[in-house]
């Protein structure tokens, strides 16, 4: 009886059996088994491809080198929708938003214009202190609106007239436009910023030439708006003068700042309250 276990017995069998009496299919099917276990000996590390936990590779590299091969990387994010130049943007949209911002100031010269004439009206025929004081109030607020709006709107002509690029913003306000520093010139810049200054001398012209200053509500109308001019231009005026020397807009009106402000608005108050007076002497 044999000693050798059932196991080896089998492996000696299966040596002595001759190769014809094994089936194709069943040699080619030892061969691949044999090539696998070789492939797994000790001593040979081997790294299924895609196996989870185990670096590739090609993903060896240092993580900066990889992300400077990113497209997205180090690029600017999307500029906001107010900030993206009107020739970029779609130009139905900006003839939209352009209409209804034309539309709300219009509505805001009629308000401003039609206060102003009703409490003027009533001042003049009740001669009530109410009446004069409501006058005033309102004719200062016309006087002030309609230079302004006079102003913000040749700023708009004068870049068309510059062919600037710019943008309307979606967000409506009393500016109509947004300038686009970068493509821009200073002299497309200066255009439009003398643009202003003449709308604003045109609106003073308008009312100076049109009301009287036979009442006080009409007096303070007229200085309303030559105050107007005047805050406008302490502000733009030393600007246009500091770009057209050093050709940075964008850094010269950066210097505007809250003392400026209050400072300009001071001196054009105190310059309206001045002309009223005198328009009252001369009468």
């Amino acid at each position: 009886m044999s000693t050798e276990s059932p196991q080896r017995q089998e492996e000696q069998a299966a040596e002595h059996i001759p190769q014809e009496a094994i089936p194709e299919g069943e040699i080619a099917e030892q061969a691949a088994a044999q090539e696998h276990v070789e492939e797994g000996a000790p001593g040979q590390e081997h790294v299924e491809e895609g196996a989870p936990g185990q670096e590739q590779e090609g993903d060896s590299r240092d993580p900066i080198d990889s992300a400077a091969d990113n497209p997205l990387v180090g690029q600017p994010f999307p500029l906001d929708e107010d900030e993206v130049p009107e020739s970029e943007s779609h130009p139905g949209q900006s003839r939209a938003r352009l209409t209804k911002l034309a539309r709300n100031h219009g509505l805001v010269f009629l308000i401003a214009i039609l206060s102003f004439a009703a409490a003027d009206t009533w001042s003049t025929l009740s001669g009530l202190l109410i009446a004069d004081l409501l006058c005033m109030i309102t004719a200062a607020l016309a006087g002030i609106s309609i230079t302004t709006l006079a102003h913000e709107w040749f700023h708009y002509f004068g870049a068309r007239f510059s062919r600037a690029n710019i943008n309307i913003p979606t967000r409506q306000g009393l500016f109509v436009y947004l300038w686009d520093f970068g493509s821009n010139t200073t002299g497309q810049f200066l255009i439009m910023s003398i643009a202003g200054s003449i709308g604003g001398a045109l609106a003073v012209i308008l009312l100076w030439g049109t009301v009287p200053a036979d009442t006080l509500g009409r007096a303070v109308l007229r200085s309303a708006a030559v105050a107007s001019f005047i805050y406008s231009a302490l502000i733009e005026w030393p600007v246009i003068r500091r770009a057209r020397l050093s050709g940075d807009p964008l850094g010269e009106l950066s210097q505007i700042d809250k003392p400026l402000l209050s400072r300009s608005f001071l001196i054009a108050s105190i310059a309206g309250i001045a002309l009223t007076m005198v328009l009252m002497a001369l009468n």
